[in-house]
């Protein structure tokens, strides 16, 4: 399964009957689904089946979606007033011994005002049925185009990320390599610190000193923080392989990640290895910074 980025953009535009419609979806970070849709107004009877598609779709980001529409020039019918026909005809027998008798013509009846008008023609129920259809499959296409937009956002941070795992590991085994880190350094180092101390203090403890040596040796070891950190890079390289989304455990990670770096730092002792813990904070940081935009 692949990796989805939570960044996207959609357009999909079509004609049903005397209906031109056209979808817009526009997708960015968010920490769960969020759709916010705009539909004009007749069209509320799509909201159901539009939030359904986009839920099965995407897990996570808020989502844009709005439609346009706008109806072609208008069919009209006329419409006759029966009521109206009717007064006038009974109006031409009360004249009848009046004026002349000759039959009323068609362009006279649609003379007077009242008896036809002119209306646009309504949608049928059939006609509104396969409008809506249209445009329910224009949306369910623009979802997939924004799906393969966003797969293909994510399959480059995919290399982006697995770059920035890579790199971290290379840190962690500069870290480890450093010679600082040999228990002779770390002897020696220390030796040197209780000698400066016992010089010309002869109250001082020997057998105390060497234990609180021994102490201070324990803490600046950075064995547990390499061996996370190593465990770490393995279960990143393992996420990013399976793909789906994962954001919110890479997140997850991206925080261990920075727990390690930042101990790593606090007990350096030597300017290697702070120079590397510092660069794997940037590193770390950049890596979170691309995390923010998976799925």
């Amino acid at each position: 399964m692949t990796l989805q980025s939570m960044t996207g953009f959609a357009r999909v535009e079509g004609t049903s009957g005397r209906t031109r419609w056209a979808w817009e979806l526009r997708s960015v970070n968010g920490k769960g689904l969020d759709l916010r849709l705009r539909l004009p107004p007749g069209f509320e009877a799509l909201e159901v089946d539009v939030r359904r598609l986009a839920g099965e779709a995407f897990s996570r980001g808020n989502i844009q979606a709005g439609l346009a529409a706008s109806i072609s020039e208008a069919e009209v019918e006329p419409v006759v007033n029966q009521r109206a026909l009717a007064a006038v005809l009974a109006l031409r027998d009360q004249l009848a011994g009046m004026i002349d008798p000759a039959p009323v013509k068609l362009d006279t009846l649609l003379s007077v005002r009242g008896v036809v008008d002119f209306r646009e023609a309504e949608e049928s129920e059939a006609e509104r049925a396969a409008r809506d259809a249209d445009i329910r499959a224009g949306f369910a296409e623009a979802v997939r185009r924004l799906g393969d937009m966003r797969r293909k956002e994510g399959s480059a941070l995919a290399d982006v990320l697995l770059g920035q795992v890579a790199r971290i590991e290379a840190l962690t085994a500069i870290v480890d390599a450093d010679p600082s880190r040999s228990v002779s350094a770390i002897a020696e180092r220390l030796s040197g610190q209780v000698a400066a101390l016992l010089q010309g203090a002869s109250a001082l403890d020997r057998d105390r000193l060497h234990q609180e040596a021994a102490l201070l040796a324990t803490k600046a070891d950075l064995r547990e923080e390499i061996d996370r950190l190593t465990a770490h890079v393995a279960a990143a390289r393992e996420l990013i392989a399976a793909g789906g989304p994962i954001g919110r455990k890479l997140d997850f990670l991206a925080q261990e990640f920075n727990r390690e770096s930042n101990t790593i730092c606090s007990k350096s002792n030597a300017a290697q290895v702070t120079a590397a813990g510092i660069e794997l904070k940037v590193v770390i940081d950049q890596f979170r910074e691309q995390v923010q935009n998976l799925e």
